[in-house]
This record gives C-alpha cells, sequence and structure tokens, in this order.
C-alpha cells in the first residue's frame, strides 16, 4: 500500500463532500438571518397609538394660547421685602415666581408685575401674598416651637 492510500479507519474530514471544511460564522448568520424572519412573521401588528392632547381648548378660543412660564424675578416693583427673614424672603419670591396671574396674560404674578405694572389682578394679588406671608411669620415667631 503506498502512504497516498487513505486507511478505512481514519476518520472522514468535516466539511461538504468535496472535503472542504465549512465557514462556522457562515452558519451562524445563516441561522440568526432565519430566526429574525421567524421572529417578524410571528410578531403581531402592534398598535398604532396616538398621544392624547394635553388639554382641550373650547370652542372660540384661539390656537396661540401660550402655556404657563414661571419666571425667576429677585426683585418685584413695588414690593418692600427687606423686613422679612430670608426664608419668608425666599418663600414670597417662590409664590410670585411660580403661581400665573390670572389676568390671562399666562406669565407669572411677578412677570405681571415686571411686564405690566398697572395689571389691577396682579397687584392685589402682590399685596396679598405679601400679607399671608407676613401674618405667617408674626404667628409663627410668637410659637415657642419657632424663634
Amino acid at each position: 500500500m503506498s502512504s497516498n492510500e487513505s486507511t478505512s479507519n481514519s476518520p472522514a474530514p468535516q466539511g461538504d463532500p468535496e472535503g472542504k471544511p465549512r465557514n462556522p460564522a457562515l452558519l451562524v448568520v445563516l441561522s440568526l438571518a432565519l430566526l429574525a424572519g421567524l421572529v417578524w412573521a410571528m410578531a403581531p401588528g402592534r398598535a398604532k397609538f396616538e398621544p392624547a392632547p394635553l388639554r382641550t381648548l373650547p370652542a372660540g378660543c384661539p390656537h396661540t394660547v401660550r402655556d404657563f412660564v414661571p419666571t425667576d424675578a429677585t426683585e418685584v416693583p413695588g414690593v418692600d421685602l427687606r423686613s422679612f427673614s430670608p426664608a419668608q424672603r425666599n418663600h414670597v419670591l417662590f409664590r410670585l415666581n411660580m403661581e400665573p396671574c390670572p389676568c390671562g396674560c399666562n406669565i407669572s404674578i411677578a412677570g405681571c408685575r415686571i411686564s405690566h405694572p398697572g395689571c389691577p389682578h396682579c397687584k392685589a394679588l402682590v399685596d396679598e401674598i405679601v400679607a399671608a406671608e407676613a401674618r405667617a411669620g408674626s404667628s409663627a415667631s410668637g410659637s415657642p416651637g419657632r424663634p
């Protein structure tokens, strides 16, 4: 026997019948592609949801209504905050910057007071907020739990 002949006891080379080895990366890619196609075919149809409008506008209202935007004013014309403690001053400024003015301008009370000094709504609200904080500060300072 010649050394070139294969014996029947040796294992056959792995691969296709021509003796070329298979590419494992190709098998992985092909398997993943078939699996993706199967998942895509079995997926149910997705519902097409749309978000609800944030708020509905009543009939007759203009559609260009601005959203409320708070301000960050540290001084408001006509308001003297020097008599308040720093905590009270912050509380008054917080309320004036975060509460919307009811006149329809859609800005904060402080912003309306700065932009529209003649607005009667914000003037009354500024006075009310300052008086409420003054009452809260005087009643809290008289209590034994707070200095």
